[in-house]
């Protein structure tokens, strides 16, 4: 029942001038390659591919392009893979963001219990919740399942963070980088595909003791951005622990986006999303890379009333900045209830 309008919805991403197509199921694939034979077609995770012959068997009866690898995958296989291969079919990788606790992302707790499919891109999370156990017989009586003074989350896996091993991830074949980012804030999206896309920048240009000497600093890059414990998944043997993650971490927060750009030393237009105050040291993330400032003076647009602060999100603020901003660049200052993470 859904064939209908998966085709048309692909039509209507090549008509809008999608580059690719990522499929699970074979019978789509095939379609899209009899309906759509000018698109191309990437294998998705959750098409299971875990051995080079899956693997070619997509590459020979879809064409595909690209294998979006199983996140249970180890590097050790994935190189394995990439040599029984032709140089015709990239693979590509998860590198960072949630990960889920079913297999390949196949779950249906969402569905069973709220209606919602993980594998419709509509997940709940409700791997994330705290859970207690319930006898059977004494309905009403729930025993706790000790973990944590903050609660139980035996079911939540930790997030995946792959940049400080990028060199081995080469090595091993990974042609593309996968980050995470369904159901996230372009804040976050922005602020991870930058710090990779500057890993793999310095990675080109410097070498590998350049950017073995910058992780560090991209790492805290990461940290930006509300995240939980990380972990490397698979790709060095079964996750160490688990599961367990509870809760997010950010060491700064998303709290505009300029609406209007302006030249250093112009009044540019905000729209609030979160209180910060004058003073406040603040950092303008742009397509070239983060660039830190300290916040000057705050006019209200619509009142032209000079303010310190101000907290109702959707206010729309005029600022000076030290440099140009462009219109759509993030603003970020101190998450002032930042706590450590696990790892």
């Amino acid at each position: 029942r859904d064939m209908d309008g998966f085709l048309a919805a692909a039509r209507q991403a090549r008509d809008a001038g999608v580059d690719a197509l990522i499929v699970s199921d074979l019978g789509a694939a095939l379609l899209l390659q009899e309906q759509l034979p000018q698109m191309e077609l990437h294998i998705s995770t959750q098409a299971n591919v875990l051995n080079s012959r899956t693997a070619l068997h997509f590459h020979r009866a879809v064409h595909a392009k690209r294998i979006v690898l199983s996140r249970e995958m180890e590097l050790t296989d994935i190189h394995a893979m990439r040599k029984a291969l032709p140089d015709t079919l990239a693979l590509e990788a998860f590198v960072h963001g949630a990960m889920c606790m079913a297999y390949s992302g196949r779950c249906l707790l969402s569905a069973a219990l709220n209606n919602r499919s993980a594998n419709r891109g509509e997940c709940t999370q409700p791997c994330r919740w705290n859970y207690r156990l319930v006898e059977e017989k004494r309905p009403g009586e729930y025993l706790p399942i000790a973990e944590e003074e903050r609660g139980t989350t035996l079911l939540s896996a930790w997030d995946l963070c792959m940049l400080p091993y990028l060199p081995e991830l080469i090595r091993a074949g990974v042609t593309s980088l996968k980050i995470e980012g369904r159901m996230k804030t372009a804040y976050y999206v922005a602020t991870v595909v930058s710090a990779y896309r500057h890993a793999l920048d310095i990675l080109t240009a410097q070498g590998e003791e350049a950017y073995r000497a910058a992780v560090p600093m991209l790492m805290a890059e990461l940290g930006k951005a509300s995240h939980r414990s990380l972990s490397t998944g698979f790709y060095f043997g079964a996750p160490q622990p688990a599961a367990g993650a509870s809760g997010f971490t950010q060491s700064m927060e998303f709290i505009a986006w300029v609406t209007r750009g302006a030249p250093a030393g112009e009044p540019a237009e905000l729209q609030l999303k979160n209180r910060f105050y004058t003073g406040d040291q603040l950092e303008a993330l742009t397509p070239e890379g983060s660039k830190p400032f300290t916040a000057g003076s705050i006019t209200l647009t619509e009142t032209g009333e000079a303010v310190t602060t101000c907290g109702v999100a959707g206010t729309r603020l005029t600022m000076l900045f030290p440099f140009t901003v462009d219109t759509g660049d993030l603003l970020r200052g101190p998450n002032r209830n930042h706590q450590t993470p696990n790892a």
